[in-house]
């Protein structure tokens, strides 16, 4: 099972939701895991009878909330502790170092720094990373409506003394407020949709998706991704 951490504390659910809607669209069996301390996933996620930990499934993603580390799902799902769990991949929305430990996560995954340029996002989500002992690739997701060089090199000021090490390629969304009027109307009627998301949303979403994949996938990904577009 591969695992994919997405990690900060930008609101980034949905992003992920929207990443794990195009992998079960390419017959990808995806765990979503909200190990947040605001656990937004609880409240946009519907779910009959929402308990203390549960998994639920919504649009064939199955979405976990509430576990602490892999072992607590596994027993949720009466799965022996040594078994692996029954997913290709497991997309893990992360905002504290102690999630961080607990899920195991290291170089041998892919591994996203999702935040905006607001000095909160930026100090808080580096914060999460001030425990680590080993160095850390990661990529940087960024959401900025203009993103200055300028930006960058402030966040690469303000990570210095971590042991983090930059990807060269950065995946930037666009701030603009009919991508969030999208993402809130998606909520409301309790589906992902893509139709009305920019062409700029939709390219860095497949951009990471493409990282996520195997390259002989690209070209069958790119074509359900029309497929999801159009609603099919």
């Amino acid at each position: 099972m591969k695992k994919i951490s997405f990690i900060g504390c930008y609101d980034k659910i949905d992003l992920i939701l929207n990443i794990a809607k195009i992998l079960v669209a390419m017959d990808k069996k995806v765990l979503v895991i909200d190990s947040t301390i605001n656990q937004k996933a609880k409240y946009i996620v519907p779910v009959i009878k929402p308990t203390k930990a549960y998994v639920t499934e919504f649009e064939n993603i199955d979405v976990a909330v509430g576990f602490k580390n892999f072992n607590e799902i596994k027993e949720y799902l009466a799965m022996p502790l040594h078994a692996e769990l029954p997913y290709d991949m497991a997309l893990l929305d992360i905002d504290s170092y102690e999630s961080f430990v607990n899920f195991n996560i290291s170089n041998e995954d892919k591994n996203y720094f999702v935040t905006g340029f607001d000095l909160y996002s930026l100090k808080r989500g580096l914060e999460i990373l001030s425990g680590l002992t080993e160095i850390l690739n990661l990529t940087k997701v960024l959401f900025s409506k203009n993103a200055t060089q300028e930006d960058d090199d402030y966040l690469n000021y303000l990570s210095l003394g971590y042991k983090i090490v930059w990807d060269e390629e950065i995946v930037y969304f666009p701030f603009e407020v009919g991508d969030q009027s999208v993402i809130i109307e998606n909520q409301r009627v309790a589906k992902i949709k893509f139709k009305k998301l920019s062409d700029q949303y939709k390219e860095a979403l497949i951009y990471i998706v493409e990282q996520i994949l195997d390259q002989d996938e690209y070209a069958k990904m790119k074509k359900i991704f029309k497929q999801l577009e159009r609603g099919v």
